[in-house]
């Protein structure tokens, strides 16, 4: 049997209460339901939608509603993270599947453990990448990240007025992305003692604190001219609405507050992703959180964009899990 390649990828469109949403399979076998996370699109699976489908899996990742072809809902509170989960039920339904294994990067790993939180009985299994799976409640997420910048201001609070970020990204798309995928790959982020990236100068911008000299191994011109022009067609106020509806995703999920992660799991992050030393504790308290963890690994020398940066070692990974699963 001939090794899948790009060209064996389909592209669909589904219905979804967004409207549609943007699909890209490859394979068949069980699903495997692939979520990304910010500012990327199904484009940043595209090394593991062939490694998925040459080990016997229908591998199917999505352009998460306000990215690529899927739709864009004007409302901001359209992103909150139940939307999100009803939009990736609503793409099984649409695929004829009942269940599917449901694998996410960074925001993606978010919706994937609240997509397998909510509904265990379509999503039999989560994998999270970059971002450790932390139980719904605790404090509410703007006064925790209020408190993080001290005189400077976290990115994720910027991230929160309309129109703010979006003023600064949205002249020069590709030069801020590239400045933002480097910031946080491994080989070309900032050196210990530089300006942090992921915090705001008083009055400054976030593109002040981006390395712009060169792209990260794992991002050519033509990857970045890929990402790129999604977002020049698009603009990111699909993308950024999803920071802006932590606190409602807080207060819509408070009857969930502090449960386990039941089915089988997989948490793989970089070693120097700064998400895994901020989410430490969440990663101590696995045992307790995602009791059906199967293996949790972190890779050296690699940063946040792990399944890009390291796909060779990721696919691997997914397989033996997926493959695990099936035992």
């Amino acid at each position: 049997m001939p090794h899948p390649s790009a060209d064996d990828l389909t592209h669909r469109l589904v219905p979804s209460p967004a409207g549609r949403i943007h699909l890209v399979e490859q394979g068949s076998g069980p699903l495997v339901l692939l979520v990304h996370g910010f500012p990327e699109g199904w484009y940043s699976w595209r090394h593991q939608l062939p490694a998925l489908a040459a080990a016997g899996h229908r591998a199917v990742a999505i352009d998460v509603r306000g990215y690529g072809r899927s739709s864009r809902p004007d409302p901001v509170d359209a992103y909150r993270m139940l939307e999100l989960v009803a939009d990736n039920v609503a793409v099984l339904e649409a695929l004829g599947e009942r269940s599917a294994v449901i694998v996410g990067h960074d925001w993606g790993a978010t919706v994937a453990a609240t997509s397998a939180l909510l509904r265990p009985d379509v999503f039999r299994a989560a994998g999270l990448l970059g971002v450790p799976y932390s139980p719904p409640g605790g404090p509410k997420p703007s006064d925790v990240f209020a408190a993080m910048g001290g005189t400077e201001e976290f990115y994720v609070s910027y991230f929160q007025q309309p129109g703010r970020a979006e003023a600064e990204i949205e002249p020069d798309v590709r030069g801020w992305l590239a400045g933002f995928y480097a910031a946080l790959s491994a080989d070309t982020m900032p050196d210990p003692g530089a300006p942090d990236p992921h915090f705001v100068g008083p009055g400054g911008r976030l593109r002040d604190r981006l390395p712009a000299e060169r792209l990260p191994h794992w991002l050519g011109e033509h990857e970045l001219d890929v990402f790129a022009g999604e977002f020049e067609r698009t603009g990111l106020s699909g993308a950024l609405n999803r920071y802006r509806n932590m606190d409602r995703d807080w207060a819509d999920l408070a009857g969930h507050h502090g449960a386990p992660l039941t089915q089988p799991s997989l948490f793989v992050g970089g070693a120097r992703d700064a998400s895994v030393t901020w989410l430490a504790d969440a990663i101590e308290a696995f045992p307790d959180t995602l009791p059906g963890l199967v293996a949790s690994h972190l890779l050296d020398d690699c940063g946040h964009w792990v399944q890009q940066e390291r796909p060779e070692q990721v696919n691997r990974i997914l397989t033996d899990w997926l493959a695990g699963l099936a035992g």
